[in-house]
């Protein structure tokens, strides 16, 4: 039986105060993991998402800034000094959905930076402080529409395509420094992210799903503890797809 014990890690996690992310901060902070959570705008939510943690919430921190922007990102690990980080969840992600030939450009490059740069920006920062301690792991958020591609998402399916092929590379790079790099790829997730698509898409996707009903952020929060864990020490470049069959 895996008895998953953090309490000597250290975790961020991006997009870490809601939907996914904030299941997967959770989770590590009830195995022990001391947690910082980055958020990018919403100050409310980050605020909710602290006071539903009660005691849990000694361990954990928010910081607020924006993954896309390297120097940001950049003063972010400055500040951790010789602070070791063991676990980088790359959670943050957006959508901005449209056909290609009607989408701004603007929120073309909005997707593909905060999406893919944004997990280029921490993935990069993050190997070079588990380098130090040859130890680390790299947790990265795809998305079945990178394999498959959805109409009207053509900007938000290249960005999961990219942390496909940003994982694998990265795996390669540091496998000898005993960082392992992987990526969780879940399906429809229920969370504010599907819940604002129109209500005959949503019931056209629990149609695909074999299993015909959405998954929980704790079941991908559960994928993500394992690949978290050293009991996943020969694990590296793989995706791990959470999709109820799709």
């Amino acid at each position: 039986m895996l008895n998953f014990d953090f309490s000597n890690r250290n975790a961020v996690v991006t997009g870490g105060t809601r939907g996914i992310g904030a299941a997967i901060s959770q989770k590590l902070l009830k195995s022990g993991a001391t947690v910082t959570a980055i958020y990018a705008s919403n100050d409310a939510a980050a605020e909710k998402f602290r006071q539903s943690l009660g005691d849990l919430a000694e361990k954990l921190t928010i910081t607020k800034f924006d993954v896309a922007d390297y120097s940001q990102a950049e003063e972010f690990f400055n500040s951790l000094g010789e602070t070791p980080i063991d676990i980088l969840v790359n959670s943050a992600g957006i959508r901005r959905d449209a056909v290609a030939a009607m989408m701004p450009s603007n929120d073309w490059n909005s997707v593909i930076s905060i999406n893919l740069t944004g997990t280029f920006n921490m993935t990069k920062l993050a190997v070079l402080n588990m380098m130090r301690q040859r130890y680390g792991r790299i947790i990265n958020l795809t998305s079945p529409s990178g394999k498959l591609g959805f109409a009207g998402q053509a900007n938000y399916a290249a960005s999961k395509a990219g942390i496909v092929a940003l994982t694998k590379s990265v795996a390669r790079e540091v496998a000898r420094r005993k960082i392992t790099v992987n990526a969780i790829s879940p399906g429809f997730i229920d969370t504010d992210f599907i819940s604002s698509l129109p209500p005959e898409q949503i019931a056209q996707y629990k149609n695909d799903v074999p299993m015909k009903r959405f998954g929980t952020a704790e079941e991908v929060a559960n994928a993500a503890l394992f690949l978290a864990s050293e009991e996943s020490q020969y694990i590296t470049g793989a995706i791990l797809e959470v999709t109820g069959g799709i």
